[in-house]
């Protein structure tokens, strides 16, 4: 397509409602993230953006139907940590390539993940932690939301990162239930994202040792950092991107990414709904979203070879 006929396409669109695929189930933090943001831009660009969860596989179902899609400008991806950077190394039969077959957009947010004990753990730091754990070997336990997760990954690295490769890694179906097993101490540690630890934490039913950024979290302010606590090295970030079918013309890519920017950046609201998620918005270029998705890639397969982790399947 010349420049000219992307430039009248453009000009045209958007002419109906576009769909956002969202690779997860409603209600949950990537969902809320995307209602939030359809409706912002919905604003802005005239037309209605409808959210269509098409969970399952790690999203990997949801992110392959976004992949195939015409590429019109009339469908979206919500790409995440998983889908964008993790799912490439662990399922060995995935349906789309992230650089072959999504146009990036904007990265919208970042946020970072949290350890967390139980209080009946008799550790109040990172550091006492680590002692206690190398102390006893193979008698902690850590959850996570299942095999393969974010969640997973980052217990494995800092499994890693700390030299604790004793702590058992139990998995569960799903962050809540992983959850309830920490608050009942039937497990002692998690690394979780920030937006469902929060209110353990501030209610006194976990105990927060370290948040997983260069920085403290607004949310938190009182946990150091990994670094802070005597762990340098290790970091675990949840993050989202926007996206669409590869081949989507340039000018609508350029508009998406000019008119999300200047929401991220201006929008006072968004923002707050955003912190109240535990992410921060953050905006670029597109070619920033690609280049940090593949600093993401190759930090988690390295986390996934050498974890040996393996799911069946992929879509």
């Amino acid at each position: 397509m010349t420049f000219s006929a992307a430039h009248a396409q453009s000009q045209s669109w958007p002419a109906r409602p576009i769909r956002l695929v969202v690779p997860f189930a409603p209600g949950g933090s990537t969902d809320v993230l995307a209602r939030v943001l359809g409706q912002k831009l919905g604003e802005k660009l005239g037309q209605p953006f409808l959210i269509d969860n098409r969970a399952g596989a790690g999203g990997t179902i949801g992110t392959a139907i976004a992949a195939k899609s015409n590429s019109d400008g009339y469908t979206l991806v919500l790409g995440t940590t998983s889908t964008l950077a993790i799912n490439a190394s662990l399922y060995p039969r995935l349906a789309y390539d992230v650089a072959r077959d999504l146009a990036p957009i904007v990265l919208l947010a970042k946020g970072p993940f949290v350890l967390m004990s139980t209080p009946g753990l008799p550790v109040t730091s990172l550091k006492e932690l680590i002692a206690y754990a190398k102390a006893r070997p193979g008698k902690l336990s850590i959850a996570s939301s299942g095999n393969g997760t974010s969640v997973h990954l980052s217990a494995e690295l800092f499994k890693m990162v700390a030299q604790l490769p004793d702590i058992v890694h139990i998995p569960f179906k799903g962050g809540g239930p992983a959850g309830v097993a920490l608050m009942a101490g039937e497990v002692q540690l998690m690394i979780n994202d920030l937006p469902p630890a929060i209110g353990p934490i501030r209610a006194g039913k976990l105990r927060a040792l370290a948040v997983a950024d260069s920085r403290r979290s607004p949310l938190l302010p009182d946990v150091p950092t990994f670094a802070e606590a005597g762990l340098p090295g290790y970091e675990s970030l949840s993050w989202f991107g926007l996206l669409a079918p590869a081949g989507t013309p340039a000018a609508i890519v350029t508009l998406l990414n000019s008119t999300t920017g200047a929401i991220l950046a201006n929008d006072r609201d968004l923002r707050a709904r955003f912190t109240e998620l535990g992410v921060e918005p953050i905006g670029g270029t597109p070619a920033q979203l690609a280049a940090f998705a593949r600093e993401e890639t190759r930090k988690w397969s390295a986390v996934v070879k050498k974890a040996n982790v393996a799911i069946e399947g992929g879509s």
